[in-house]
C-alpha cells in the first residue's frame, strides 16, 4: 500500500515530536504493509512550514529511518496558503510530483471561495487533492457538495480512521456516501504519531469491503500520483468480498 498523507517529519507541526517518534511511525507504517509514505507537514498560519524546512526534515528522517519505508515529500496546504508563489507550492508537491498538491479541508464551515482556489491550481496544471473532507460537518450533512469540485478535476482523499470508524460514525457514514457517489479517490492515514490517528491502512482497506476498490484507493491511485502516470479507472462496484483482500493488497 501507499500512504500519501502523514505528519511524520519531526518538529514541524503537531505530528512527530522528534526523530525517535518519526522513526516509530515509519516502523508502524511498514508493519501495516505500507511501502511508500508521504511526509506532508501542515502549511498554515499556526505551522508556517517552508519548503526548505520540509526538505531538511525529510533528509534527516531518511537518514534515521534507513530504508524502513520509502519516504517521499509533500505538504498539507491550508486554503489561505494557496496564495504562495506557484514555484513554492510545487516544492510541496504530493509524493514528489509537482502536478499534485494536498489541500487541507477546514474542519468547520465550508469556504465560499474553495472552488475558485482549487480552480486556480488546476489552471496552473496542479491537481488538487482535497484532504479528509469527510470530517467536515457540512460535507457530512451534504456529501454532494463535493460533486462540482470533483467534476472540475479535484481528487478526494479520505482518512483511514474515518473509513473503519475510529473517528466516529458520522465520518464513517460520510465516507460510505462519498464512495457510493464516486467522490473519493484515495485513502491515507493522516498519522500524527504511532498512536494518534495511527496508520491503520490495512484495517481501512478491509473496511471498504471490496478488494478491488480497496486496492484502487490504497495503491493504484497513489501509485499513479507518485509515478506521474495516468490515473487508473475506478473498478466497477462488486459485492462485499473479504477473501483474497490481503493477497490483493500485497501484490
Amino acid at each position: 500500500m501507499i500512504d500519501l498523507h502523514s505528519h511524520v517529519l519531526a518538529g514541524l507541526d503537531d505530528g512527530a515530536a522528534d526523530l525517535d517518534e518519526a522513526v516509530a511511525i515509519c516502523r508502524a507504517a511498514a508493519a501495516d504493509g505500507i511501502e511508500i509514505l508521504a511526509a506532508t507537514p501542515h502549511v498554515r498560519d499556526d505551522f508556517p512550514t517552508t519548503p526548505e524546512q520540509m526538505e531538511s526534515a525529510l533528509d534527516a528522517l531518511r537518514a534515521a529511518a534507513d530504508g524502513i519505508v520509502r519516504l517521499v515529500p509533500g505538504g498539507e496546504i491550508a486554503l489561505e496558503q494557496l496564495e504562495r508563489p506557484l514555484d513554492e507550492l510545487r516544492r510541496f508537491g504530493l509524493g514528489g510530483s509537482d502536478s499534485y498538491l494536498l489541500v487541507e479541508t477546514p474542519y468547520i464551515g465550508w469556504p465560499l471561495g474553495i472552488a475558485d482556489a482549487l480552480f486556480r491550481l488546476r489552471s496552473a496544471g496542479i491537481v488538487p487533492v482535497l484532504a479528509h473532507p469527510e470530517r467536515n460537518p457540512d460535507v457530512q450533512h451534504r456529501p454532494e457538495i463535493l460533486e462540482p469540485l470533483v467534476a472540475a478535476g479535484t481528487l478526494v482523499q479520505v482518512t483511514a480512521a474515518s473509513v473503519d470508524g475510529r473517528l466516529g460514525g458520522a465520518a464513517r457514514r460520510c465516507v460510505r456516501a462519498l464512495l457510493e457517489r464516486r467522490l473519493a479517490h484515495l485513502v491515507a492515514s493522516d498519522a500524527h504519531s504511532p498512536r494518534v490517528r495511527a496508520i491503520g491502512m490495512r484495517a481501512a482497506a478491509e473496511a471498504v469491503g471490496d478488494e478491488f476498490l480497496a486496492r484502487w484507493l490504497t495503491y493504484e491511485v497513489p501509485r499513479a500520483i507518485v509515478d506521474g502516470s495516468p490515473l487508473p479507472a475506478r473498478p466497477e462496484s462488486r459485492p462485499r468480498r473479504f477473501h483474497g483482500l490481503r493477497r490483493a493488497l500485497s501484490r
